[in-house]
């Protein structure tokens, strides 16, 4: 699928949603209306660092920026504009080819390899870059390392008999840790994932089944993603729901509870300049 029909299946998934939509939910939205595979959706760069089909959906929000049919907010909340609520799939594929070029940093730059914008922020509009990194600290940790950080993670999250399984643990089940809500309290089993690559909806599948006969509460946590389908079995009705915990928002919650990530705050100051006040000086 050539990057404009991409273009267009994003317009189609702000469509769906009623005209805007975050990146994950935009992103999982397209892949359904394209049908895309999970074999397609595991397919990565060369880099090895981010899926394939992302990086190209990413480019079919460049290009709707480009041609104003869609913008995005300091927030990473993605929205048609007026023309691209209106726009019909034959004037949206001429627009996006017809989309200016993002203009150089400087003339001394001719042979700079254009890539797409950075799509992705947190919610103070800044760059994600430090989720990359994190992820690729995930990446090389051992399978049982990433068992014993989730179930730090969950303790911090207000678990309490949090009992990792790690190889002892059979059908799928890494560690299960008690939650309590209000007045009432209930087992919750987690998987751990550390991927570097997609996870399917056979994953979830079997992840249910573990759960059979001891709890009706699963957690899936991965340092890769969840393909489309995945996300759909996890809310399949008339099964027993499973959370996913994906790469990005794993990391979020590591940032949250300060576990090997920190946050350094900068007090950014406000200069005014008042030219009466100089002027009160002149004779």
């Amino acid at each position: 699928m050539t990057r404009p029909e991409l273009a267009w299946l994003t317009v189609r998934a702000l469509r769906e949603l009623g005209g805007s939509g975050q990146v994950s939910e935009i992103d999982e939205k397209a892949i359904r209306i394209g049908g895309f595979t999970d074999r397609q959706q595991s397919e990565m760069m060369p880099n090895g660092k981010q899926p394939k089909l992302a990086y190209e959906l990413g480019w079919g929000r460049t290009f709707l920026k480009r041609a104003e049919l869609a913008e995005n907010s300091a927030r990473a909340v993605w929205s048609l504009t007026k023309r691209g609520r209106n726009v019909d799939r034959a004037e949206c594929l001429e627009l996006v080819r017809q989309a200016p070029k993002r203009p150089r940093q400087g003339p001394d730059q001719p042979g700079e390899r254009e890539v797409p914008e950075k799509q992705d922020s947190d919610e103070n509009g800044k760059s994600d870059d430090w989720r990359t990194e994190a992820k690729d600290c995930l990446k090389r940790m051992s399978p049982d390392a990433f068992e014993r950080l989730a179930g730090q993670l969950l303790r911090e999250a207000g678990f309490r008999n949090i009992e990792v399984l790690g190889k002892s643990g059979d059908g799928g089940i890494d560690g299960v840790g008690v939650y309590r809500l209000s007045l009432v309290s209930f087992p919750v089993y987690f998987q751990c994932k550390r991927y570097s690559r997609s996870v399917s909806a056979g994953a979830v599948r079997d992840f249910r089944g573990a759960m059979a006969g001891r709890g009706e509460k699963g957690l899936l946590i991965t340092s890769g993603w969840f393909t489309a389908s995945a996300q759909r079995e996890a809310t399949r009705d008339g099964a027993a729901p499973v959370e996913l915990v994906d790469g990005d928002a794993l990391c979020d919650l590591l940032k949250q509870y300060g576990l090997g990530i920190s946050v350094t705050q900068r007090i950014v100051e406000d200069i005014a300049v008042d030219p009466t006040y100089f002027s009160q000086f002149e004779k």
